[in-house]
């Protein structure tokens, strides 16, 4: 079979394996947790139907590589195309629900005055799908009437795909025989207990861009390292507030896993998965901290791990081991075992919540007055982590979305009554 997403004919299907970081998904993936990460463009006017279903059939040409099916190979997963077009659906189902074997696995929704695109994190990561969301934003505007730059002009367009943009680009940085990263600790999990499926469920808010910068930049810290220091804040005040009894049974150490756009440190252009992750933490058996003092470590700890050659150090641990012959060897039944067993002792048991900011996002004009705000719902959280946030800076908004599966709603309004005592405003939106 051909893997140039450009020379086939529907006889002879394109495929290509799994990049690095999806191939523990398929070994995970529940009814509950679902690997499914949701982008949604609020559009200031009604989502006219037409002109968007044009939209996404010039988009989805452009993007040939994420028109494929999850198959099982022997000893391993793998994508195959499948020549379908990308669903068109009305947005009345759970969020980010799983997708079915043998069917694509980006979907798109719309109510009202919504654009809403789900893909499975096997696909992508949340930069390779707002490339997707941006360039369909772009060329709906077009359908619609507005002037769009012309490199987004796609009617009309046959162009050869680069291989760069479908490359597993972790193994292009892999470098051999670097030192093995060091296990870390259990971390502090939130004591909350879970909803009766199904769990998921979204909370919105909406605050202003400038003055959480402003904030940021008189602690000398990003908006990211800001918002991940007022999650551990959060986290000390709830474990603070435990009876006795639970604090002792609980885990002391902190820990928030911030993923990291890989294209933004090494060169490249693929849109399938490219990012790791940093794991700034504070120890509780150490005492109480300041809001300062966590400001502090966050900024450090960050930069630290951001370096470039920790960075290949992570990269070498995961695509290493893909690549030892013995277990390159077992089969897929097996591997899918270990991995779950694996992700399971080291995975979420290792920290204590996600913050995703997918940073500020600029779209072109004619486009981006069409777009009120961004928001980026990561994949629903396991029963081990039960809530996480995602992040998104557009125009003067500031957008977080927290994915809950719990009963209690205690993270989210300690969190928000931080932000509303610094003097910004949160506006909270209807979980749509």
């Amino acid at each position: 079979m051909d893997k140039n997403p450009h020379n086939h004919s529907k006889a002879d299907k394109f495929w290509f394996p799994l990049d690095n970081a999806a191939k523990i998904f398929p070994a995970i993936i529940t009814k509950q947790v679902t690997t499914v990460l949701r982008l949604t463009a609020v559009l200031k006017q009604p989502v006219k139907i037409k002109p968007l279903r044009r939209a996404v059939l010039l988009t989805e040409k452009r993007f040939p590589y994420f028109k494929v099916q999850l198959k099982e190979g022997f000893f391993w997963y793998y994508l195959e195309h499948l020549p379908q077009n990308i669903p068109i659906e009305v947005d009345d189902k759970p969020c980010c629900r799983k997708f079915a074997r043998g069917r694509l696995m980006i979907r798109i929704l719309v109510k009202d005055n919504r654009i809403n695109i789900e893909f499975s994190h096997i696909l992508t990561d949340g930069g390779g799908a707002f490339q997707f969301l941006k360039t369909l934003l772009i060329v709906y505007s077009k359908e619609c009437g507005a002037d769009i730059p012309a490199e987004y002009d796609l009617t009309g367009r046959e162009e050869e795909i680069a291989e760069e943009e479908y490359e597993d680009a972790y193994k292009r940085y892999f470098q051999e025989d670097l030192p093995p990263m060091v296990k870390k600790s259990k971390a502090f999990h939130l004591p909350y207990p879970l909803k009766p499926p199904p769990r998921f469920e979204r909370l919105t808010a909406i605050l202003p861009l400038d003055r959480v910068k402003e904030l940021a930049a008189e602690n000398g810290v990003s908006i990211t390292e800001y918002l991940v220091s007022v999650y551990l804040f959060t986290l000390q005040d709830i474990y603070e507030n435990l009876g006795p009894l639970t604090r002792h049974k609980k885990n002391k150490v902190l820990r928030i896993q911030v993923p990291v756009n890989l294209r933004k440190i090494f060169p490249s252009r693929t849109m399938r998965n490219f990012s790791l992750f940093v794991m700034p933490e504070i120890d509780l058996r150490l005492g109480h901290y300041s809001f300062g003092e966590i400001l502090k470590t966050v900024y450090h700890q960050v930069q630290l791990e951001t370096d470039e050659k920790l960075i290949n150090k992570n990269i070498s641990r995961n695509v290493g081991s893909e690549r030892k012959i013995y277990i390159r060897s077992i089969p897929l039944f097996i591997k899918s075992l270990i991995l779950r067993i694996k992700h399971n002792a080291l995975g979420p048991a290792q920290y204590s919540g996600v913050i995703t900011n997918l940073g500020k996002i600029t779209l072109p004009p004619g486009t981006t007055e069409r777009v009120d705000y961004l928001i980026l719902s990561p994949p629903p959280p396991n029963k081990v982590l039960k809530i996480n946030c995602g992040v998104t800076g557009f125009g003067d908004k500031l957008v977080l979305s927290f994915g809950n599966i719990t009963t209690s709603k205690e993270f989210e309004d300690k969190f928000l009554q931080f932000l509303k005592e610094r003097n910004i405003e949160v506006k909270l939106e209807k979980n749509q």
